[in-house]
């Protein structure tokens, strides 16, 4: 290992490491050692740049719980009625996970085993939260079909946006692929669960 490549090595270049190999091995399943590996560089240059593999964990889901948290400050999901936001924030959220996949799929593969990790799980029941209640609202609205059990219909819908970190592969392109598939998540939610679908989900 030469100077040169530690002197080039950066605190992202090494996030970006580390979240591949939490995803493949597991966090708990990560040592130092399997990221100085994988990074190319000694356990002391890692320890350079960060306290320890807890820290490059806290950098990655807090990039992930950002991102999402982000998505509910537009004003898409401010303004407009509970269906629109709904809607809206549905579609971004789809967005999000597939621009920041890695750091997503590490978001919602955390156990709660470390203090990062509940904190992690935390934030994410609360943006899970603030989601459902844009369904409540909705539904207060009168705009999702009075036999549909909200909370039943949230656990699905958010179930179905989260099943894209498993199987979705991004591909190099214009970003079409992502807009194709973030719009047919929409349609094929909200098709069922609006009391009216309108000309936009025909």
């Amino acid at each position: 290992m030469t100077t040169a490549k530690r002197d080039t090595y950066t605190p992202e270049t090494l996030l970006t490491v580390a979240v591949r190999v939490f995803n493949e091995r597991g966090y708990d399943g990560t040592s130092m050692e399997h990221l100085s590996q994988a990074a190319g560089i000694s356990k002391s240059s890692i320890y350079h740049h960060v306290s320890g593999k807890e820290e490059l964990l806290r950098r990655a889901v807090t990039r992930a719980i950002d991102a999402l948290f982000a998505v509910l400050q537009e004003p898409g999901a401010v303004e407009g009625r509970a269906i629109e936001r709904t809607e809206y924030v549905t579609r971004r959220t789809v967005e999000v996970l597939m621009a920041e996949l890695p750091y997503v799929t590490l978001l919602l593969r955390v156990r709660g085993n470390t203090a990062t990790e509940r904190w992690a799980m935390e934030r994410r029941r609360e943006f899970d939260q603030r989601a459902a209640d844009l369904l409540k609202a909705a539904a207060a609205d009168g705009e999702l079909r009075a036999d549909v059990d909200i909370r039943l219909a949230t656990r699905l819908l958010f179930g179905m946006v989260n099943s894209l970190v498993e199987w979705y592969r991004p591909h190099a392109g214009d970003g079409q692929e992502e807009a194709l598939v973030a719009e047919t998540v929409v349609r094929l939610a909200f098709d069922g669960l609006r009391t009216d679908p309108g000309p936009a989900h025909r």
